[in-house]
Formats: C-alpha cells, structure tokens, sequence
C-alpha cells in the first residue's frame, strides 16, 4: 500500500512513469516570482543603485569599485550585461532573482528526494518560495537570490558526491568525480564574488562532512576545492575591507534582534528530530539525511554572521538568506516524515497531505505575499517621486537632494529631471566613481541658492526627514531655504518627498 509513496509521486489507478520532483517547486516559484513583479512600478533605493550603475559601462563601473560598493562588482558587470541585452526595466531588473530561487527550490526538492523520499523533496521544494525571507528576495534587484541558488547547486553537488562515494564507488568513477568538484569549487567562488559573506557555507558544508561521517575520499577534494574558492575569494574580501564605511550604519547586535533566528532555528531543530525518527534511508550512507544536511546549512550561517557581528555589526538575515534552503530542506522533511506515518494506515489520506499543507501555508501566509509586491514594503520608491518632480518642476528650476544620496532617482529617472539645475553638484556620479557624485562646499552650494528663484527639494519623507543631517552641506542648503524662501508646494509619495520652494518678494 505504500509503493506509491517509496518509488515515487504517483497516484492510484494511473501507470505511467512519475514526473520529476523538482519540477513543480521550480514552476511554483516561477508564478511566485512572477505575480507582480514590477510592484506597481516601483523601485527602491538598494535596487536603484543596482540600475543606475547597470546603465554605466564596464571601465565606469571599474572606476566605481576602486571607491565603493566592490562587494558587489560581479553582480553589477552582470546586470550591465543583461541592462545591455534587455534593456533596462523592472523586469530586467529583478527576473534574475526569480530564476535564481527556482533553481534553488529545484536543489532543495532533489536533495529533500534523494535524502528523505519524494515527498520530503516535494515539500521542500514547495516552502521554499513561501517562506517570508525568500519571497522579500524573490523580487529584489539585488545578488542575495542569486546566492542562494548558488548555494543551492553546490550542496546539490555535495550531497551527490558524498551519497556515490558512500555507495562505495570505484577508482573510475572517482576519477569522473573531478569535474563535479570543480563546479563545485566555481560554484562557491562565484557566490563569493557576488558576496563573501556567502562563504560561511563552507563550514556548514563541513559539519555536514562531519555527520555524515563522509570518508578521506570526499573530505580530501572538497578542502582542495573549498580553499581554492576562498583563496579566489580572498583579494575581494582583503579590498572590501577597506570600505567597509559602507556598513557602518547596521546596528550592533542586540538580543532581540535574535528572537527571528532563534524562532527560524527551534522549526529547523523539530524538522531535524522528525526526519531522524524515521530512520535510514536506502540508497545514501545512513548518516547522510536530510537533518544531516539541512540543519547545518540553517544554523552555521546564521549563528556565524551573528558571532562575525559581536567584532562588527553586520547581521542582515538577506546577507545569509541562503541559509533558508536548510530550513525549507527540514521543513519538508517534517512533511515527509508525516506522510510515512499516516500511510500505513490511511494511504489516501498521505498523499493529500504535502499539498494540504503547502495550500494552507500559501493561505497563511497571503497577507505577507501581498504585502511583499507592493510598493509600500519597501522604504522608498524613486520612480514615484520623479513622477512628482516631472509635474512640478518649470524650466530652469533648481534642484536639491537631502541627503546625496536621494540623487539616486535623478539618476534612475533622468528624464523626469530634464531642464533643472543641480547645483550643489560639483561632480557627477559617473565621473567622481561614485553612486551620489561629489557636492560643492557649503559655502559655494549657499551662493547658488541665492541666484535661484525657485528650487525643487528631494528628499525623505515621514521621521526621516526629521532627522538632522550631518553633512555641511545639507546644513547649508537647509539654512539658506529657511531664511531666503518660502514653501509653496509640498507633496509626499512612496517614502520620499519633493518640497517646491519660491524665494520671498
């Protein structure tokens, strides 16, 4: 009565050879990422500085890592080539990421096969996109998504190579085992690239050695490999280092700041407990699970960002979001430990369970998926706010951001800008090899604002705006607007607000 549950996903009464499990988790997540993709036009300002750096050329955005942003130069030399190819859009934009979390549910559903049966994968596979980390990183601009699909291919590699090495595979064999090390080695490296934070897989790869009890034969290659990756790896992260100004602004640590991890690891550990209880599995070495595998992938990148963030303060869970592919491989473990329970019993009743689950988790979790896609779940948004700028502005009008940095939609939208001065801007972002350009002295930015008749304020909105600035400049520019102009207009949008302001008499 159980066959159907141990050969494969099939159903009663239909003889025909079962479709591949990773299949419908890679569809699944296909339609997550693509319902809403462009979040009502929207872009925010960590994905505008994925577009407007896109838009420059390759020897333009050389010029930039030697000053900022060099963690991210792979990423960036990618999405130029695709801005190049496709044009630039939300579409261009943020498809890469979709495509890259469909690959990964793809590994998680053949690990969780391979390692806890069919359905186990299935499971998997499917909460993979649901879980609300993922489905925030579904549809961003950003490397995070790429990163996780990475990881996913590579602890795919990993698991194959220690289950044929278990099953006691020969010296030929071993020797066609190269090439899957090497892909293995490039896999990490590229992730590297795109992040080197991302490296923290590696020692959860090793635990993962480590329980499965894998023999010299897998442990050998995989620390050539895992050293060579890091080694490639290393003159980023020796570079980056010094701009690391760039994360200066994420908080230390504090313990609350642990009660979501602490919540994601406590699911990993009973999904852990589940799969063990129900013993070996054919086809792999014993110790080879998907707890095995999964808990290490979850639990060593998390807690290491977060002892990493005791020295310096870095923990951003997108940082490690590949570290969800462990939780969803156990959750779908749990999944298919349940079925294997209920079968003996009610056969019927097992194979409706993974899909019940999955529809009741999309039912739960519907306000978070529609909150995901729109455009308020992000801080700001650049494009509404040059449409506000487009309708306000008159020719010859000045502009101002507070702080620099919101020049980013000038940059993003150029068009909208069309016809107004910057005149705080004494270098552009293009020349000066940055994302805001270089500002003028206070001074000379507060002698042009006295030539101006009327002037178009960019900035933040809500308690943002409150904030006082430290730059001299934003103080300058503040204190002449103050004292020489009156507001005649003041519309807020999406996060970001544009102030018209007209001098007095």
């Amino acid at each position: 009565m159980t066959s159907h549950i141990s050969a494969g996903i099939r159903f009663p009464g239909i003889r025909r050879r079962p479709s591949p499990v990773w299949l419908v988790p890679v569809l699944w997540t296909l339609a997550l990422g693509l319902w809403g993709l462009s979040r009502q036009h929207s872009v925010w300002r960590d994905e505008a500085a994925t577009w407007q750096v896109a838009e420059r050329s390759p020897g333009e955005i050389w010029h930039l890592l030697g000053n900022v942003d060099a963690v991210h130069g792979l990423y960036y030399l990618l999405m130029h080539a695709l801005f190049e190819v496709f044009g630039a859009s939300t579409t261009t934009l943020r498809l890469p990421s979709v495509l890259a979390v469909a690959v990964a549910a793809g590994c998680v559903a053949q690990i969780g096969r391979r390692l806890a049966g069919p359905w186990a994968g299935l499971g998997a596979g499917l909460a993979l996109g649901l879980l609300p980390a993922v489905q925030f990183q579904l549809q961003e601009g950003r490397s995070y998504a790429l990163i996780a699909g990475g990881a996913g291919l590579s602890t795919l590699l990993l698991v194959s190579l220690i289950a044929t090495a278990g099953a006691g595979a020969g010296a030929g064999p071993g020797r066609r085992r190269w090439p899957r090390w090497t892909a293995y080695g490039a896999l990490v490296l590229v992730c590297a690239l795109l992040n080197w934070l991302s490296l923290l897989i590696l020692p959860a790869h090793a635990v993962t050695l480590w329980w499965a009890r894998a023999r010299r034969g897998v442990v050998a290659p995989w620390l050539l490999a895992s050293a060579a990756a890091g080694a490639g790896a290393l003159p980023l992260i020796l570079f980056s280092r010094t701009q690391s100004g760039q994360v200066s602004w994420i908080p230390p640590t504090t313990w609350h700041m642990m009660i979501g991890p602490a919540v994601l690891l406590a699911v990993g550990a009973l999904g852990a407990w589940a799969d063990l209880r129900g013993g070996p599995r054919t086809g792999v070495p014993a110790r080879l699970t998907a707890a095995s595998v999964g808990l290490p992938l979850l639990a060593v990148p998390l807690l290491g960002l977060a002892a990493a963030s005791l020295v310096q303060p870095l923990f951003l869970d997108r940082y490690v979001l590949f570290a969800m592919l462990g939780l969803a491989l156990l959750i779908g473990a749990a999944l298919g430990a349940a079925v294997r329970a209920l079968a003996p019993r009610y056969p019927r009743a097992s194979g409706a369970l993974v899909p019940a689950a999955v529809a009741a988790a999309t039912a739960a979790l519907l306000p978070v998926a529609l909150a995901d896609r729109s455009p308020a779940s992000r801080v700001d948004d650049v494009l509404a706010v040059a449409g506000e700028v487009s309708a306000l502005k008159r020719d010859g009008d000045a502009v101002l951001f507070v702080p620099a940095a919101r020049r980013d939609t000038a940059l993003v939208s150029p068009g909208a800008f069309t016809g107004l001065k910057d005149v705080a801007l004494a270098r552009g972002p293009v020349e000066s090899g940055t994302l805001k350009g270089e500002e003028a002295a206070p001074a000379r930015i507060s002698a042009a604002l006295r030539e101006q008749r009327r002037v178009l304020l960019v900035t933040d909105s809500g308690k943002a705006a409150a904030k006082p600035s430290g730059s001299a400049a934003d103080r300058a520019k503040a204190a002449v607007l103050r004292a020489e102009f009156t507001v005649v207009e003041d519309r807020q949008v999406r996060g970001r607000r544009v102030t018209v302001y007209e001098r007095r008499g």
